[in-house]
């Protein structure tokens, strides 16, 4: 890793995806950022300091149009983002790995379950927005918002996280229905699963965290509900339980066969 920026890896159609990497023990520790977040974030840069110190593989990145990453934003779907978490499981590590996502990351983690069986051995969430773009965004929308949705591609919602406004698009939302999780065949995780969810949490509701406990294939799976706790958790009571989360997870998948260093 660069000490000056993140390094690249690139992917099919030109795409270059920024990420930085922390060398340790396997299975290797990957974040997987929410919708219009990077890797600079929090949760992000506290797992790279954990990591660190237990001697642990780490990578965080940003997908396609986020952060250091090449191309636009409004050109992103969940499809494309899952491709980039593959890509970067499948090429910047090695042997099994605990996959950690956040919001959105929950929902491309499971998809990257499916998409490359047999190398995710654990599974941590926070506030996992499975099927956001038709649990979530769609019921919201109000019928001027999707006429102007239908009409012109793409519509502009208040972001409660930035400066400016989130960037919606037709695109986002079609892709997303086929990118569906819950509606389909068991999720194949074997090992074991953590998922954290605020019970505060105005943005995305927690019974998706258990909708996803009953959705993966594992026996191993605990959810478990903050009080108070909102949808980022970036606060240092959830940063501490989000940690003791990854270390067990980390622990427990580590006790599989065929580990190598990540």
């Amino acid at each position: 890793m660069s000490c000056d920026g993140p390094d690249h890896l690139e992917l099919g159609g030109g795409r270059r995806v920024a990420y930085r990497s922390v060398p340790g023990r396997g299975p290797a520790v990957v974040f997987l950022g929410g919708f219009a977040s990077d890797m600079t974030g929090t949760k992000a840069r506290f797992l790279e300091r954990l990591c660190r110190q237990a001697g642990q593989g780490y990578v965080r990145f940003d997908y396609t149009g986020h952060g250091a990453s090449s191309g636009r934003f409004d050109d992103g779907t969940v499809g494309l983002w899952t491709e980039d978490a593959a890509g970067v499981v499948d090429r910047l590590t090695r042997g099994p790995v605990v996959l950690v996502g956040s919001s959105m990351g929950g929902w491309i983690a499971a998809r990257v379950v499916r998409a490359l069986p047999g190398r995710v051995a654990g599974l941590v969430t926070v506030a996992a927005a499975l099927d956001f773009t038709e649990e979530v965004v769609g019921p919201g929308l109000a019928p001027e918002a999707r006429a102007r949705l239908d009409e012109d591609g793409r519509i502009e919602v208040p972001n409660p996280h930035g400066d400016g406004p989130t960037v919606l698009t037709r695109a986002l939302l079609e892709d997303g229905r086929r990118c569906r999780v819950l509606d389909g065949e068991p999720i194949p995780l074997a090992g074991p699963a953590r998922l954290l969810h605020g019970l505060a949490d105005r943005e995305v509701p927690w019974a998706l965290s258990v909708r996803l406990a009953g959705a993966l294939a594992s026996d191993d799976v605990e959810v478990l509900l903050l009080k108070n706790g909102d949808h980022r958790l970036s606060d240092e009571r959830g940063l501490d339980r989000l940690g003791r989360a990854v270390l067990e997870v980390v622990s427990l998948a580590g006790q599989g066969p065929g580990k190598e260093r990540g």
